[in-house]
Order: C-alpha cells, then structure tokens, then sequence
C-alpha cells in the first residue's frame, strides 16, 4: 500500500520530493526495497503531524504536504488543488481537502471525518459524528461534506503547530487538526474534485483490492 502511495505522490509535477516518515523499520526496509526516500522518526510522536515537524524541521522548502500512507487511490491531481492556496494568498498557513457526502453510510461512519466550512473556505470544525445536526427538518439539510486527510504546510506554519500542546478537542475527537484550530490556526478548505479512500478496516482494505484490479471504465 506505502509504494502506491509513495507512486501516486510522485507523480504530481509540483512535487519536488517524496519521503516516508516512519518509526517502523519494516515500513523503512520495504520503502528502501522499492527505492523510495525514507527518514526514521522518533517512536514518541503521538500524531502524524508531530512526525511530519520532525522531518521537515531538517528540510529546506517554503510548503510541506502530509499524504497519510493509506490513501492508495489518491489522484496525484489533488495535490495541486492542496497547494493552489498558497499561491494566491499569501496568509493561508495550512490547508486540506474535502467532498461532498453522497451515500448516508458515510455521514455515520466514524472512520469518515466530516468538516463543516465557512462561507470563506475556512474549516470550522472537524468531527467523526455526523455534522451539522438538524434539528428542524423542515429547513431542508446543509451540504454535508467529508474531510480528505491530506495537508498542505508553510513549513514555519507546521514547526509552530508541532509545538503546540495538544487540546482537549483533539483528544476527544482523535483528530490532530483541531489543535490548529483550536488554537487558533486556520485552515484553508478545498473542495476536491477528485475520490480518496483512506483504509481504516480490513473491509475498507478488501475494497480498495477490488477497485484497484477492476479494469477501466
């Protein structure tokens, strides 16, 4: 799964490196055996974006990109949609994707991350239960949209999140972006054209398998 990753990443033309930042020397040996970049982290880090501080901390480059490892069907054109806000605004500091929610299952899956937006692009939150609740049907439903777990870092911006404390929310929910906001870090929102489908299940993992050896349509 790491080397389809790994593949589809380098093949964004905007991307100027790929490392695997891990702390499993297995996962090292076998991005070593494909002949991917790899940097072992520290086992300490509790979240990925601390591992991620880590490495770019040692790198010399204005935006880093967090691609969590088990999104194998990642369209390397999503990329381009991550990083586009930084080119026009000079004060966007993180950003991330997102898509509309089409199927009810999704809405109730807490290994789907839902995101609510403001009318100016900016995350409000992030939850794993269903968001925003409707309390009075008759005033029809919102768009309801999940949150695709990539990120886009000025690199200043994501050494300053790293040293952040963790926050109760994030606890809470397990989800590493509320301490950027929480703290009062914004983070700019993009609706993505393009599918992810991050493995969190052996079921999520048995699809995946069957969309990848499914021939073109």
């Amino acid at each position: 799964m790491i080397e389809h990753v790994y593949r589809r990443v380098s093949a964004s033309p905007i991307v100027s490196q790929v490392i695997v930042a891990t702390d499993d020397l297995r996962i090292a040996t076998r991005v070593n055996g494909f002949g991917g970049r790899v940097r072992l982290t520290k086992p300490t880090h509790e979240t990925g974006t601390d591992r991620l501080a880590e490495v770019a901390a040692t790198l010399d480059c204005d935006i880093v990109i967090n691609v969590q490892g088990d999104e194998p069907l990642l369209d390397p054109r999503a990329v381009d949609e991550l990083v586009a806000p930084f080119r026009i605004d000079p004060s966007v500091q993180v950003t991330t994707l997102y898509r509309r929610i089409h199927h009810a299952p999704e809405l109730t899956n807490p290994n789907i991350t839902k995101i609510v937006v403001d009318r100016g692009g900016y995350a409000l939150y992030f939850s794993r239960a269903p968001i925003p609740h409707q309390r009075d049907p008759r005033g029809g439903w919102p768009p309801l949209y999940k949150h695709i777990g990539l990120y886009g870092y000025r690199r200043s911006a994501l050494l300053v999140l790293a040293a952040l404390e963790q926050t109760p929310l994030e606890r809470a929910e397990s989800l590493e972006q509320l301490r950027a906001l929480e703290h009062g870090i914004r983070i700019k929102a993009v609706e993505s054209a393009y599918e992810a489908f991050g493995v969190d299940t052996p079921e999520d993992l048995e699809q995946v398998r069957r969309l990848m050896s499914a021939p073109p349509s």
